[in-house]
């Protein structure tokens, strides 16, 4: 009776080889993400694929998926197993790991604007030209 090969065997032998095992890098990672983002795209998975747009990093062989909030967060974490899998199909590689990074978005690293006063001040360090329209129509604001 034969037997069917299977991945445990197929592991061994190439161990035995001692060429050194590829690593992912940054350009790897680029050149399999058109692939990767198409399946998305023709599974109609728009939020997984809004989070595939933002920059992917290779660091230390692994890919960082930066993620801003917990919904993204729970996106991510759902998506994680299938991205693994294709990165692994579309780079010929045995194992590419994803680690989902909290990224924080600016207005909570500056904490929650109450007054108007607060507001005014957040908007005016966003954009400068609110102080120019200011100043060039002698807007003064009282709160």
């Amino acid at each position: 009776m034969a037997q069917e090969p299977s991945l445990e065997e197929d592991e061994p032998q190439a161990i035995s080889n001692n060429a050194p095992l590829p690593e992912l890098t940054q350009s790897l990672l680029d050149q399999a993400m058109p692939f990767v983002m198409e399946v998305y795209r023709e599974a109609n998975k728009g939020l997984e694929l809004a989070l595939l747009t933002q920059a992917l990093q290779v660091i230390d062989g692994e890919v960082h998926l930066a993620v801003t909030g917990a919904v993204q967060e729970d996106i991510a974490q759902a998506m994680k197993p299938d991205l693994m899998a294709l990165l692994q199909k579309h780079t010929g590689l045995r194992s590419v790991p994803v680690l989902i990074v909290q990224q924080e978005e600016l207005l909570e690293q500056s904490g929650k604007l109450y007054t108007s006063t607060e507001k005014l001040r957040y908007l005016l360090e966003k954009y400068p030209v609110i102080r120019e329209l200011q100043q060039k129509f002698d807007l003064d604001v009282d709160f």
